[in-house]
């Protein structure tokens, strides 16, 4: 498969969101590495684990900064969320099971994020750059709390 490769009209401008999607980015291209190289079972299901790990706390963080620049459809936002989270879940199960899901996974993480970052994330870039103009703290605020993402 070809490694998904970042490209500049994939940034949002709010660099903090650029770099949690291009190690999102990493995770995918990883996976790909993984089925290719013949790890076993076990270390795709722990190399997708950690990506839906990493992947869900983004979603969290970017739901909070939403939420905090009082972003309209927000709501919305975090349905999108919550069904992609519901179909990987059902990826984890089979490849935990020992099913080879990496090539699907694959293909559906490439075209969902890029899909996800064009439309719903520009949506929102207005909103959340207005806010983050006059709480330039919000990163630092909430390290804490998404140490995952910034570790």
């Amino acid at each position: 498969m070809a490694k998904f490769i970042w490209t500049d009209q994939l940034n949002v401008g709010i660099d903090v969101i650029d770099q949690q999607h291009r190690r999102i980015v990493e995770y995918i291209n990883q996976l790909d590495d993984a089925r290719s190289n013949g790890m076993s079972n076990d270390e795709i299901s722990w190399l997708l684990n950690d990506l839906v790990d990493y992947t869900i706390s983004h979603f969290g963080f970017e739901e909070s900064l939403q939420e905090e620049a009082k972003y309209p459809f927000l709501t919305s936002h975090k349905k999108v969320h919550e069904l992609f989270t519901k179909r990987i879940a059902d990826f984890q199960a089979r490849a935990e099971q020992g099913e080879d899901v990496i090539k699907g996974l694959n293909s559906l993480l490439v075209t969902w994020l890029f899909n996800h970052i064009k439309r719903d994330d520009n949506d929102y870039v207005e909103s959340v750059k207005a806010y983050l103009a006059q709480k330039q703290d919000f990163v630092d605020r909430k390290r804490g709390l998404f140490a995952r993402l910034f570790g």
